[in-house]
């Protein structure tokens, strides 16, 4: 199944390299955005010395796990933002009669190539946010901060997936609901402890946003009232990917294709 699931990748993406000039296009608007990022953050901390209690470099930490996450969830499957327009036109027919699961083959419907960009630039403003803030570095960090990362990932990739698939209960061909939740999603680049109460459970609980940024950063750089929440990160991307897939499997038997 993996070895299919990367033919399918690889075909989207031979088709988009054909596009050259789309390819450098979005690759570069990617990085400018990024850039963008710093210089936004830059001219706040030119302001103020800390964000309630955090750092420009724990900052840049947590908007680079949002970046890399983002870039997974775009490179390898970007297929799930294509799921309402597959619902609405019928062509998901075509995925339930092949032998193959059709959740993989949604997913893989298509290759987000902003998502490579993104993932390189976040890389490179992890490793250098982590690199100028105080972490005792040791083996067992860097695998925890591995397996942090890899939940972040995971916890990405399920929300787009849960909040896309309630499109088998929209009718429109474009995903709001998913994309409104992104939207909500993006608050998460900064320190959860800036937000009121209601929104800090949104972000923490309700779509746990927090997950993906403040919490691993928090334990890594043993931050913030409450640094141990990071260990839970594998937890909650298990959780998460367990609805996304219970979310899309109930959306799946109501699907009624788009005959008449």
């Amino acid at each position: 199944m993996i070895r299919l699931y990367f033919r399918f990748l690889g075909l989207h993406l031979r088709a988009l390299l054909e596009y050259q000039s789309d390819f450098w296009v979005m690759a570069v608007a990617t990085v400018l955005m990024q850039v963008v990022n710093l210089v936004f953050l830059s001219a706040v901390f030119a302001k103020v010395p800390a964000l309630n209690g955090w750092s420009f470099w724990a900052v840049v930490a947590m908007f680079a796990m949002m970046a890399i996450a983002e870039g997974v969830g775009s490179f390898f499957f970007e297929g799930t933002w294509r799921l309402s327009i597959a619902i609405n036109e019928g062509t998901l027919d075509y995925a339930l009669v092949r032998p193959y699961p059709v959740v993989l083959q949604v997913t893989s419907m298509e290759v987000g190539i902003n998502g490579l960009t993104n993932i390189v630039t976040g890389g490179a403003m992890l490793v250098v946010a982590l690199s100028r803030v105080d972490v005792a570095w040791s083996a067992l960090t860097v695998l925890l901060a591995v397996v942090l990362l890899l939940g972040a990932v995971f916890i990405k990739v399920a929300i787009n997936l849960a909040t896309n698939s309630i499109s088998f209960w929209l009718s429109g061909p474009s995903p709001m609901f998913a994309m409104a939740v992104h939207q909500v999603g993006e608050l998460a680049r900064f320190p959860l402890s800036i937000y009121p109460l209601a929104l800090k459970a949104t972000l923490g609980f309700v779509v746990p946003f927090a997950f993906i940024s403040t919490f691993p950063i928090s334990f890594l750089m043993d931050a913030g009232s409450t640094p141990w929440l990071g260990l839970l990160t594998p937890l909650v991307a298990v959780y998460c990917v367990a609805v996304a897939l219970v979310v899309f499997s109930r959306g799946l038997r109501r699907y009624e294709s788009a005959g008449n």
